[in-house]
């Protein structure tokens, strides 16, 4: 193993699942782990265990990786600081390491989301939070379910920057030499690789529902492309390269969280497809679903920028104004007919 990118202290900040799963990837490459909890309970837990029994179970936490609650600890000489918390947190969690960031880390957004209120981009939450850190920081996005990546199941990922150098960094600290399982690309559009990971999760809410109702294999491929179409109209809008919706982050993402009931927004939409409230869905499934808060987000950007955008419109309505499933469905379907357009033309 090239000794010059491994071993290095990284700090991963969130003890969830996909936290859990990163720190796999990453003491599989002999790097030295710290993995923050934000409770001291959950921490204990892991500690004790050595497993993340609530979000990961049944995957061993290696000798590499050590456990805390204390940010200062977590971010002691670290060369490297990941953010694998919900987007709701990440902002707390920035103002909180702000005075702790080592000056020559960089900063990795691993959040699948976008900030209610703000509507920004987790990029975007970091850049107002930890000024000066634009030339030090990554977004990584792509079909990247935590428990296939645990059990080392061959994935492929995305890390995009402002500056290729930092993507390319990156790139090397997660590139494993002795069993590679974990690919790594590298990319310059943060805005697209962003958006793709976090609209995707919106619209597998809408597959899990049409899966729920028996709608069959048409209902899915349509939810999904027009979904897509949304997607890359309001990343265009953005500053996004259509391009990048055809890759890892964007289709790839999008039929990884789509189809699989591992992920936590199609269990979402399924749950309520079958009659149920969304509290009670969100309930069962104890973990936060991104793309709840995002369909609220994706509603007012498409105000904000223009950009038509009836599939999140009717999950917003399904979620948060009371329509049912059939309703939902039913109006998307007698909309005013038109040509399917070009990608960034009106619908």
């Amino acid at each position: 193993m090239d000794r010059r990118v491994a071993e290095r202290r990284l700090a991963i900040l969130g003890a969830g699942s996909w936290g859990t799963a990163l720190a796999l990837i990453l003491a599989d490459n002999a790097h030295r782990i710290c993995l923050w909890a934000r409770s001291q309970e959950h921490a204990m837990a892991l500690r004790r265990e050595r497993e993340n029994r609530r979000y990961l179970p049944g995957f061993p936490l290696p000798s590499g990786v050590e456990v805390t609650s204390c940010l200062e600890e977590a971010l002691a000489e670290t060369e490297g600081v990941i953010f694998a918390v919900p987007s709701d947190a990440v902002r707390s969690v920035a103002e909180s390491i702000r005075s702790l960031l080592p000056p020559s880390a960089f900063v990795l957004s691993a959040t699948k989301g976008l900030e209610e209120g703000t509507g920004f981009r987790m990029s975007q939450v970091l850049m107002e939070v930890l000024p000066g850190i634009e030339t030090r920081l990554a977004v990584l996005s792509g079909p990247n379910l935590a428990v296939e990546m645990a059990r080392g199941v061959p994935t492929a990922t995305v890390v995009a920057a402002f500056h290729e150098e930092t993507a390319r960094h990156i790139q090397q600290v997660f590139a494993q030499q002795a069993m590679p399982t974990f690919r790594v690309y590298t990319s310059t559009d943060v805005v697209g690789v962003e958006l793709g990971g976090a609209v995707k999760n919106a619209i597998a809410i809408g597959i899990g529902v049409c899966d729920a109702l028996g709608y069959g294999d048409n209902a899915r491929a349509a939810f999904m492309t027009r979904g897509l179409m949304e997607t890359i109209r309001l990343g265009r809008a953005q500053g996004a390269k259509a391009e990048t919706f055809s890759g890892l982050s964007g289709v790839g993402d999008l039929i990884a969280t789509a189809h699989s009931r591992l992920s936590r927004n199609y269990r979402v939409g399924y749950g309520i497809g079958q009659g149920k409230a969304l509290e009670e869905v969100l309930r069962e499934i104890g973990q936060v679903a991104e793309g709840v808060p995002t369909t609220r987000v994706l509603c007012d950007l498409a105000r904000r920028y223009g950009v038509e955008m009836p599939l999140s419109q009717a999950l917003h309505r399904l979620l948060f104004e009371g329509f049912s499933p059939e309703e939902i469905i039913r109006n998307l379907m007698l909309r005013p007919l038109k040509s399917e357009g070009a990608w960034c033309g009106a619908e």
